[in-house]
């Protein structure tokens, strides 16, 4: 018997006829996933899949499947593993770890200093940071091309600058950067606490030393800027995306968001206390 039409078609197969213009949706619904993740990836190629999953407000599962099924992963680039030269034979400082075990509930209580270098063109440039461990923003830098007590200095004082505030605690690694005696007379005489990582515990300083590491990830290779202008000009870029725009994957949004939500809450909560 010759079928000429969709509804006979359906009797003879036993099913609906609504069900011959069924189209599963689902290969298109992560189509569209696949797309809006390039999307994300032109702004942000270092993304993986948790930040993928809080920039487009979906679940990580998800992200992780149709990455999967499309064979995707973050055009991320190859990176040198950050490094500061070794104060070899240096003594221990008399500073202990204050901050080991502290878990900061507000902004500038701990205050974490560090620097890293970049090579370019045959010689370096030092670029030096203030992090505040609470908030994970990025609150003062400097860049020079020598590692010296005014390179730590600088970012130190950007960081005072910057916000108006002063920390209880300055933490840092024992360089001898950070132990030269101006610089820790500088601190202390705001009365900030100094607390040092032990000699050779790079991990003490946890919350830098993921910074630069993820630093030199966006940066990718230096050579490729023209000039040291415009490589120092896409350091102040990344720092400014990084407190304002990236995703940090502990706050699951911007530090300077975090900052600002933060103190929208407190001072609603001084708000109903007075009230």
């Amino acid at each position: 018997m010759e079928i000429t039409t969709k509804t006979a078609l359906a009797e003879s197969l036993g099913i609906s006829r609504s069900s011959l213009y069924y189209r599963k949706k689902l290969p298109e619904k992560d189509e569209g996933l696949k797309a809006r993740i390039e999307a994300v990836w032109v702004e942000f190629p270092e993304y993986g899949h948790i930040r993928l999953a809080l920039a487009l407000c979906t679940g990580k599962n998800r992200v992780i499947r149709v990455m999967r099924k499309f064979g995707m992963k973050p055009p991320k680039r190859r990176v040198q593993k950050p490094f500061k030269p070794d104060d070899l034979g240096k003594p221990a400082a008399p500073y202990p770890n204050l901050i080991k075990g502290l878990c900061p509930i507000a902004p500038t209580v701990v205050w974490a200093a560090d620097f890293t270098y970049i090579p370019f063109q045959g010689r370096f440039l030092f670029f030096a940071t203030v992090l505040d461990v609470f908030t994970r923003e990025v609150v003062g830098w400097n860049i020079l091309s020598v590692h010296t007590a005014a390179l730590i200095k600088g970012a130190f004082e950007d960081a005072v600058r910057r916000t108006n505030k002063i920390p209880l605690f300055h933490h840092s690694d024992q360089g001898s950067e950070y132990d030269e005696l101006t610089h820790l007379k500088r601190v202390e005489s705001l009365d900030i606490t100094v607390s040092m990582s032990k000699k050779a515990s790079p991990w003490e300083n946890g919350y830098q030393e993921s910074y630069f590491s993820q630093f030199k990830l966006e940066l990718g290779e230096p050579n490729r800027f023209p000039s040291e202008g415009e490589l120092v000009e896409e350091i102040y870029r990344l720092v400014h995306r990084y407190n304002t725009k990236r995703i940090h994957r502990s706050l699951k949004m911007p530090p300077l968001i975090f900052a600002q939500k933060f103190y929208e809450k407190t001072a609603l909560q001084s708000s109903d206390r007075v009230s």
